[in-house]
């Protein structure tokens, strides 16, 4: 939304400035100067930054072997971080994460790089998929630790599901800086796999737009769709370019394929994950102007239920 209000108020301003200019009997050769200064400044470049992956925290309700079944589970998802035994593992199993004050407390006294979970924790709300339950919102909102949210242990997926992470997809809005976001994804993505990174432009709010748009006499409604598309798409397109120029430059042994689109956000991850077999889903959640998850980030935590999700 904020992409399309940007080039919409530099569609108008420049139309604005060419009526102006026509009318005075002026020349248009400001026109592309002004044109090429709104680009670049508005031109995100992608900077590298492997973060740290090194004290891993594992939260169930879950005991005995079944927690331990789980932990195995999460060591050879993430075995693209390396040895399990290199890393360090703090586990909260379902004695003792009941207490959910006191596991924040030792959170935060810990600080792990990663937290690792499942959603409806010590809740019988997951038969019903309107939530992510107590534990996981909090933690998505109380900490700035990462969290990992695989497939509850009992339901059922494919055996395939949990076998690492050679396809990953970020959903990136390269406006509101995500080099933190792709980084991440860069990171845990295994060597020698794919990471996609996705752009959808809701495809409403683009036409609502337009719509206002068209109201204005002085602007062609085509020429401002065609226009504002453009601009629209290669924005993102342009930041997930440098991420590929920037990761080539670094050797990082994966492949970076951009999806940039307009579209209904959901109805269009749901088809891009079961098209390209995506193994880990990774997506901002927090939103700086409130204490809620990200509108986008809740929609999709909810009803992308079968895939691994890794929350930032």
């Amino acid at each position: 939304m904020v992409v399309v209000m940007v080039c919409v108020l530099a569609f108008v301003q420049r139309t604005a400035y060419h009526l102006a200019q026509t009318f005075n009997g002026l020349t248009m050769t400001k026109i592309d100067q002004f044109e090429s200064v709104f680009n670049a400044a508005t031109k995100d470049v992608f900077r590298f930054d492997a973060p740290r992956i090194e004290t891993l925290c594992v939260v169930t309700d879950l005991t005995g072997y079944e927690h331990t079944q789980f932990v195995l589970q999460i060591r050879e998802f993430l075995r693209s971080l390396g040895d399990a035994e290199d890393l360090t593992w703090i586990e909260f199993d379902g004695e003792k994460s009941a207490d959910l004050e006191g596991v924040l407390q030792q959170i935060e006294d810990q600080q792990p790089d990663l937290i690792c979970t499942y959603r409806n924790l010590h809740s019988g709300a997951w038969r019903w998929p309107y939530s992510l339950g107590e534990h996981l919102h909090v933690f998505t909102q109380a900490t700035n630790i990462p969290v990992l949210v695989l497939p509850r242990p009992d339901q059922d997926f494919p055996d395939e599901l949990l076998q690492g992470t050679g396809t990953v997809m970020a959903v990136t809005d390269h406006l509101s800086g995500d080099d933190h976001l792709v980084n991440m994804a860069v990171h845990i993505t295994a060597e020698d796999g794919t990471l996609y990174l996705t752009h959808v432009e809701p495809e409403d709010t683009f036409e609502a737009y337009i719509d206002l748009i068209s109201k204005i006499p002085a602007i062609d409604t085509d020429v401002a769709r065609e226009e504002l598309q453009e601009q629209i798409l290669k924005q993102p397109a342009d930041y997930v370019e440098s991420t590929q120029d920037v990761l080539e430059e670094a050797r990082v042994p994966i492949e970076v394929e951009p999806i940039v689109a307009l579209g209904d956000p959901l109805t269009t991850y749901q088809f891009l994950l079961q098209e390209h077999k995506i193994n880990l889903l990774v997506l901002n959640t927090k939103d700086e102007n409130q204490n809620a998850m990200h509108n986008l980030a809740y929609t999709l935590a909810v009803e992308l239920r079968d895939i691994p999700l890794l929350m930032l």
